[in-house]
Formats: structure tokens, sequence, C-alpha cells
């Protein structure tokens, strides 16, 4: 395999690509403007390359990522599925892109009422009174609707102390909990592989501040007890958290607000096909009962009643759990999902759910006899199998997800969640079509038809990627990625 020249080692004195203009102050001026400890003692040593040459210098690099344009991207409990370039056009135009976040709301109107519509269809799909489009990622929804509990019950005169979480959980759930002040208290799944309401009636106490939830949860299954587990939650004076991370099983069929929940975080990065990307730019919208909207994070956005209903950001909002973000949520996102749900409307968002079901039933279904399935029941929208039975042959789920790579496919989740040994955790979305399923079961059957033969060779998998299997203990240890 060529090694790949980096972008320095081409770089060839008196090489430009584009010349820069004349800065309009004098040098002296500059160095006047600029404190003396900001400034360099020598030049920054940029490469001295032609356009040409940066352009498919960062090109090549593009191509040798796997992404959802690229290829099939099953992460399961990620919801990795096609973004509409039409949600990129729309979010792309001056109107919102040049709109400065602080601009008064009287020249911000169009960009407050694509935010209000916005809030109103994600309380139509879940069926929770209010909604804040504040939080920038699911995790800090998570923090979010975790501040909201603390806010709810140091209201009423007693914070509690624990949560509730299943063993099925979202690593982000305990540790959510912990920056919010809480202790976990974990609840053991049943056979079935959800929790029952006898070990929520167990754990629960009077110190109890919430149960969280994700459901469908990360096995795929839907929680089929949350009538009765809600009841026994609220008789104890805690609320019902769900994160919304598997809310695309449930588009137009199920709303958590009218089943028990009392606060879901929405991922509209997932969900509502908005881009994911290297930490951001994410969105994690909060829904909430009315009985908890006085504590949504501050500003809201509101109508003056007296004023033609005139959108503004309401900061009067004295039990608020305060402002969460530097300004109202990843705008670029909301209009992107703004887009999405516009362009589907409720058919269709209703037939996105009912395909994503349809196609992780399918696939369970190809890959069933080829390796364990722990909990062979009728999923939703993805599902958890186990390579156990390979591992007794001598290739363990990392080998297998390693291989895969060079079949063009990018790995599931593995070992994840952990009360399934040797976990494959996928999930197809409802952007994939019957064939690409099929190629990818086949292409695991007969990574499986390896191991028997000669289990060895997975061990040295990938072959055809850009770099070979990496010190994935020593990368996280040594988080050096400088290059001299």
């Amino acid at each position: 395999m060529n090694k790949q020249i980096l972008i320095h080692e081409k770089s060839r004195a008196g090489r430009i690509g584009t010349p820069m203009p004349e800065p309009s102050r004098s040098e002296q001026e500059l160095l006047n403007f600029i404190p003396r400890k900001y400034r360099r003692d020598v030049d920054a040593p940029m490469p001295e390359v032609t356009e040409g040459e940066v352009m498919r210098h960062y090109i090549g690099l593009s191509v040798k990522n796997h992404h959802i344009d690229k290829g099939f991207y099953p992460l399961g409990s990620c919801t990795m599925k096609y973004n509409p370039k039409l949600n990129d056009r729309a979010a792309s135009l001056p109107g919102f892109a040049e709109q400065h976040p602080l601009a008064p709301c009287r020249t911000a109107a169009g960009s407050l009422q694509i935010m209000y519509e916005l809030e109103g269809y994600l309380k139509e799909i879940s069926g929770f009174d209010a909604v804040s489009l504040q939080p920038v990622a699911g995790a800090q929804g998570e923090f979010v609707g975790l501040l909201i509990i603390r806010a709810y019950h140091k209201d009423k005169g007693n914070p509690r102390r624990k949560i509730l979480i299943p063993d099925s959980a979202h690593g982000t759930n305990p540790a959510s909990v912990s920056l919010a002040g809480y202790k976990t208290v974990q609840i053991k799944s049943n056979d079935n592989g959800i929790i029952s309401p006898e070990a929520v009636a167990a754990a629960i106490d009077n110190e109890t501040a919430a149960l969280m939830l994700t459901n469908p949860n990360t096995l795929g299954l839907f929680e089929s007890n949350i009538v009765e587990v809600a009841r026994i939650v609220h008789d104890a004076g805690a609320l019902l958290y769900m994160d919304g991370a598997n809310l695309n099983a449930q588009l137009g069929i199920v709303q958590p607000g009218k089943i028990g929940f009392d606060i879901l975080h929405f991922n509209l990065h997932k969900t509502f096909s908005t881009p994911h990307g290297g930490g951001g730019p994410g969105a994690g919208a909060v829904g909430v009962v009315k009985r908890l909207e006085p504590y949504l994070p501050a500003p809201v956005l509101s109508k003056k009643t007296d004023e033609d209903n005139r959108l503004f950001l309401d900061y009067d909002r004295p039990k608020s759990i305060g402002r969460v973000h530097s300004f109202y949520g990843n705008f670029a996102n909301s209009i992107r999902a703004y887009a999405y749900i516009r362009t589907l409307g409720a058919k269709g968002l209703r037939e996105v759910s009912e395909n994503a079901i349809l196609n992780a039933n399918y696939l369970k279904e190809l890959l069933k006899e080829h390796f364990e399935m722990p909990y062979d029941s009728i999923c939703q929208h993805e599902f958890v199998l186990s390579c156990t039975r390979q591992k007794k042959q001598g290739a363990k789920a990392l080998d297998i997800a390693k291989r895969l790579l060079d079949f063009g496919f990018h790995a599931p989740t593995v070992y994840f969640p952990l009360i399934v040994p040797e976990a494959f955790m996928i999930e197809p979305t409802e952007t994939e079509s019957r064939e690409t399923l099929e190629a990818f079961a086949e292409t695991l059957i007969a990574i499986s038809a390896e191991v028997e033969s000669d289990a060895e060779k997975l061990h040295h998998a990938p072959f055809t990627t850009p770099v070979r299997r990496l010190d994935e203990v020593k990368a996280a240890r040594e988080l050096d990625i400088r290059y001299k």
C-alpha cells in the first residue's frame, strides 16, 4: 500500500495557490494592534503548495473516510441514516445562514418562526406539552433532563438522591446521572430483555428521583411493561425519563408523552436526519409534560400576546434551570430537521419507522442461523446478535468487525450492550435497500465461514483500509496526534 504523503511533505519553497491581499494596515499598525503575548516570534510553518495540490490532498483524505454517503453504516443505537441534501440546501439559504445569533428578535421573525413550528412538530410527534431546542447533543439533552428532574424535586422540598437505570442503558446515562449529582441504581433486565414492574417496585423508594429508560431499549426491544412501570414510578413521587436515541422506531406509532414518560430528549441528528459529526453538530431537543415546563432552559420561545403574537425569547423564567448553550441551540440543524419533517409529513414519518422495523427484522432473520441470538423475538429498529459461537472457533466480535471493513461496510456497534457477550448491535435504518441488507448479511455469513477455515486471518484484518489494525489501548492512553 502506498504511503500517504502529507501536505507538509509536498511543500516546495516559493509555490503559491491563491495570493493573499495586502493588509489594510501597515505592519507596524498590526504590531501595535495585536498584543505582544499573542504574536509569533517566527512565521507559522505553513506548507507552500499550489491550489490543485491542496484540493487533491484533501479530496484524497476525504474518500478514505467511511461515511453514510459512501456505504452502509449499521451502527447500532446511533441511527446513522442518509441525510437528504434538500435539508442542507434549506439550511444554506442566505436568510438563515447569515442570520446573526444576537440579532434582535424583531429582525429574526423568520428564524424564530421556524424554531416555533419545529417545537410544535416535536410536541405532536412525541406527545409532550413543551419542547426546548437549546441542547446541542443527546448527552446534553440527558443532562438537561436530569437538571429539570432535580429542579422539580427541589421545588417540592426534596431533591432526592437516586436515579434508576436498567443494565442495558447507554453509557451516557450513568455519566449524566453522576454529573447531575445523583447516585445510579441499576435494575437487571429479565429473561425477555426488558425490565419488569416487579424489579422497578423492588428498587424504587422515596429517595428515587427518576427512572431513566431507553425505549425501545438497546436490545431493540420495546418495553412492553411501560404503562405499569410508569404507574409504579409516579406512585413513588418519581419521574420517568426517556432516552430518545431510539425514537426512530416510534414515529407516528407511539407518543412517549402519552404512555407515562415525563421527559424525553430527542436526537435531531439521529431520528430527524441531520448530520452527525466529530463531537458536533448535534441537536438534542428536550420535551416535557406540563408540570415540568417552568424548569426548561431559558430563554424559552414565547409569543407576546399584546403585540400581534410576535415571537420572542423569554428570559423571565424564575424556575428555569438556566441557559445550557451560548445561543438557542444548533439553529442550522433545527432547519434541517424542520425540512425533513415537512418533506415527509405525518404519513411519511410513520413509514420511516415501519421500514426501519421491517429492515431490522429482515436482516435478523437472514443472520439468525449463523450467529447466536440471545433475544430472538420480534425486534424494533435494531437487534443484537452474539459472536460467542465464532469466539469458540478462534475469532472475537472485534475480529469480525475489522474484517467487515475489507468489504466496504462500516462495522456495527460491538460489545454493547454489556449484558450480551461478544455483542454485535445492528441498526440498518429505513434508508437501506433490500439488496444492501442481503449483501451485508451474505458478507457476515462469509466471514463466519472464514472463522471456521482460517480464524488466524481475521486476527490481522483489515487488509484493504488506509491503515491496518491500530493499537487501540496505546491510542487511548497516548493522545499524541501531532505531526512533526
